[in-house]
């Protein structure tokens, strides 16, 4: 793909005019404060996985309206001490899969839950986590279930169910307190989302984030998911200004803008999926709401699509990590 977006020294100035609801954090109080009004954990129990240098244990923690969430909970094996604890996000259509599929954190020494996505997990090893709510019509994937309201959007449904498993990290056991937040494209604008709802989290990490700056993604680029919204419109003739007031409720790039945490992102500026400029205007206007953001560090690939820096970020992400925990 050949550059498309604004050239790198626009993107690194790039910071839209936010169209932020008046009622924004009155709407996550009230949505997290019902989630929140159940215990978290419903489930922590202890599972083969064919390894000898890390265990699991299968989690089930309550999610949006009490609806349970399953995870993976890995540890080194044979460690006794409580250790910080690492919440990793999947990327768009994936689920969990198998617990032997995600080992860098266990084995760099962290305890790492990957939380399921709710209906979703139909590639790779899939998902294990059913969403349990109907909507209305809806373009096939999870973009538009329920986008006649904020309070019936499954998108709301999963950004809750990302700050509930940073409540579930710690209350697991074996975990210190210490949380930090991660994900790749849709695992990564969960944990940008998730830093803002939970804005006490210690550390982010979002690479190549989707559900950020959605309005402008929905206009510049070809690629789903985000022609699902434009399918959707297309049919859907004057629906327009009530679905863009939904997802500006779960726009990532004004959840962000709560957060508190040091923050390392990532881009391709050839990225046709996550457009560079929807991912700028996060990176730039992250932590803004609190009066002092926080630190923040972006790495541009200049060369690559939506793979971002793939391992070599991984790579990155261990070392910045270290020095954050």
């Amino acid at each position: 793909m050949a550059l498309f977006d604004m050239p790198l020294e626009a993107l690194r100035e790039y910071r839209p005019v936010l169209e932020e609801p008046a009622d924004l954090d009155d709407f996550w109080r009230e949505t997290l404060d019902r989630a929140r009004s159940q215990p978290v954990l419903i489930e922590v129990d202890a599972t083969e996985n064919g390894l000898s240098l890390v265990e699991t244990f299968d989690v089930s923690f309550a999610g949006h309206d009490g609806a349970p969430i399953r995870a993976w909970y890995n540890r080194p094996a044979g460690v006794s001490h409580d250790l910080p604890v690492v919440v990793e996000y999947i990327g768009y259509g994936g689920g969990r899969g198998e617990p032997l599929e995600r080992l860098a954190w266990a084995c760099a020494g962290y305890a790492h839950l990957l939380m399921d996505s709710r209906g979703q997990g139909a590639s790779g090893a899939g998902g294990h986590t059913p969403d349990p709510v109907g909507s209305g019509p809806a373009v096939p994937g999870v973009m538009t279930r329920g986008i006649e309201s904020p309070q019936t959007s499954y998108l709301t449904r999963l950004l809750t169910d990302a700050a509930r498993a940073v409540d579930a990290a710690r209350a697991l056991p074996g975990t210190d307190g210490r949380v930090a937040v991660a994900g790749n494209s849709q695992g990564g604008g969960l944990a940008l989302a998730a830093a803002g709802l939970v804005p006490d989290v210690d550390a982010l990490i979002s690479n190549v984030p989707f559900l950020t700056h959605i309005r402008r993604a929905v206009d510049i680029t070809d690629a789903s998911p985000y022609q699902e919204i434009v399918q959707y419109l297309s049919v859907h003739r004057g629906a327009e200004e009530q679905v863009f007031r939904t997802l500006s409720y779960i726009d990532a790039l004004h959840l962000g803008r709560r957060a508190t945490a040091p923050a390392l992102f990532s881009v391709g500026l050839r990225d046709v999926t996550c457009p560079p400029s929807t991912v700028f205007a996060a990176h730039n206007h992250y932590g803004s709401a609190t009066g002092t953001p926080p630190e923040r560090e972006m790495v541009v690939y200049p060369f690559n699509n939506h793979e971002g820096g793939g391992p070599v970020q991984q790579r990155r992400q261990l070392d910045w990590l270290r020095e954050c925990l």
